[in-house]
């Protein structure tokens, strides 16, 4: 299984991006081994589309579960479309996100949490 956690670093100690589709990057982490692999988003400064761009990167990447702080419309859609689980309302670091995960501390999103564009907005 991998979890792409949304992150504004590149390693497990990153803060865990609030934005999905417009996050710095992912980390894509094996759960049970720790291990894992930091990807840019492409989409960070797309000027449209960024969501979308990211769902699909991650879905690339084989991952089933995404923790990020927030997921709008059309990112939630398209991960939902391919299958994968989304949990959002998290902060803390990456590592910390999957902790919680492993210890069944959090919860599957039922739809998204802002919405769209609201990733176009400084935070």
């Amino acid at each position: 299984m991998k979890i792409a956690v949304s992150a504004s670093g590149q390693n497990l100690d990153a803060a865990v991006d609030p934005r999905f589709g417009r996050c710095g990057g992912f980390i894509i982490v094996d759960p049970e081994t720790l291990q894992f692999e930091s990807v840019a988003n492409p989409g960070v400064s797309a000027g449209g589309g960024a969501g979308i761009q990211a769902a699909q990167l991650v879905a690339g990447k084989g991952a089933e579960i995404v923790i990020t702080g927030n997921c709008g419309p059309n990112a939630f859609e398209t991960l939902k479309a391919a299958g994968i689980k989304v949990i959002t309302g998290m902060s803390g670091t990456v590592k910390e996100a999957v902790e919680k995960y492993k210890a069944n501390a959090l919860s599957e999103t039922q739809g998204p949490t802002v919405p769209p564009h609201s990733g176009m907005k400084k935070t």
